[in-house]
């Protein structure tokens, strides 16, 4: 059995914005509401990143069009005494999506960590 700190990201839509830093600010603040009235406060929720694809560099992962923002958000979860990877990345997708209902979710990182971690 293993801890794994599982990394994902997730894909939220804003409505009738016109500027990015307020879709990334509704995004954070809608997903940090659905988690912790799942008593989910530890899921820490932050705007990706997506690297430029002109000079690598990272930028905050949304885009907005016809008023209408998509978000990337990052979600990290610290997952105990899975059985492997697998069992961490599905244990994670499974209580992030039941808070998270109908927002796409994909695990994009996955870190084994020590028990002294803890």
């Amino acid at each position: 059995m293993g801890n794994y700190l599982v990394a994902m990201e997730a894909a939220w839509l804003v409505r009738d914005v016109d500027a990015i830093d307020d879709a990334i600010g509704v995004a954070v603040s809608e997903a940090g509401k659905r988690l912790n009235s799942e008593d989910m406060d530890y899921v820490e929720v932050e705007v990706g990143a997506t690297g430029c694809p002109a000079c690598g560099e990272p930028f905050d992962s949304a885009f907005i069009a016809a008023d209408t923002a998509l978000v990337g958000l990052g979600l990290e979860m610290e997952v105990f005494n899975a059985d492997s990877e697998e069992h961490a990345s599905r244990i994670a997708k499974s209580e992030v999506g039941g808070a998270l209902r109908d927002v796409p979710l994909s695990v994009v990182d996955m870190i084994e960590t020590d028990e002294d971690d803890e």
